[in-house]
């Protein structure tokens, strides 16, 4: 009698799931619009210059000028893979962050959010939340089991911002990169389909107004949200 194989559990009825459209993303205190450079560049380079520390884990910056981050925005959008989104904050006139899809993998249902950079105008608001939401519901609401984020192991804002964000601490990958000619270990985190419904819920309590005092201070805080949700958690984070 052959001994019994484990090869994981059937994905019954799997269908690839969909590549990202050009609808914007609404959200009570979000937009999100793809990435135009001609619309879109000028505004991003006024909310970005004079914070270089922006770039420190980037790819790519600091730009020390509009026309050179208008030319890294039309390459940027110039293939298929990342797709940028730029992000308002709701009624307003102009963008003040960027973030993108990138290693779209539809056959294996597997998306990725990443070249994120807020605008000191954005940072730590309702509104840069709700994009990230809006970002991962548009994914689960469309066929993706998997979104993954990862960062620089030494960018602990990042690595903080992941799992207040729900994000399962997977791992650091050594000398994953070399990024401006350093070495880039990676930290490595994701959600899935089965994470996704009770995270949604921790964002919609999250967003409500009724969570927020008069002056603006959240009654309940999304790390403690979400930290029910979470299966792994950050060693360098907490909680």
């Amino acid at each position: 009698m052959g001994v019994a194989r484990n090869l994981g559990p059937e994905v019954a009825g799997w269908m690839p799931a969909a590549w990202p459209t050009e609808t914007p993303m609404d959200g009570r205190y979000a937009r999100l619009v793809r990435l135009d450079p001609e619309a879109h560049a000028a505004d991003l380079f006024a909310a970005f210059d004079g914070h270089d520390a922006l770039w420190d884990y980037m790819p790519n910056g600091p730009f020390h000028s509009a026309p050179a981050y208008i030319r890294w925005a039309k390459e940027a959008v110039a293939g298929k893979d990342p797709v940028f989104w730029a992000i308002y904050e709701q009624g307003a006139a102009h963008p003040v962050g960027v973030a993108s899809y990138l290693r779209i993998t539809p056959d294996h249902g597997v998306i990725e959010v990443g070249n994120i950079c807020f605008s000191p105008a954005l940072q730590r608001s309702r509104a840069a939340t709700e994009a990230m939401f809006l970002m991962m519901d548009w994914a689960f609401s469309n066929g993706y089991r998997r979104y993954e984020w990862k960062c620089n192991a030494l960018n602990l804002p990042s690595r903080c911002a992941a799992q207040r964000l729900g994000f399962s601490f997977e791992g650091v990958f050594r000398q994953h990169m070399i990024i401006k000619g350093r070495n880039r270990d990676t930290a490595w985190f994701a959600m899935t389909d089965q994470d996704w419904p009770a995270l949604r819920e921790a964002y919609r309590a999250w967003l409500s107004p009724a969570n927020f005092a008069p002056d603006g201070r959240q009654r309940e805080r999304l790390s403690d949200l979400t930290q029910l949700v979470r299966v792994s958690s950050d060693p360098l984070v907490g909680g």
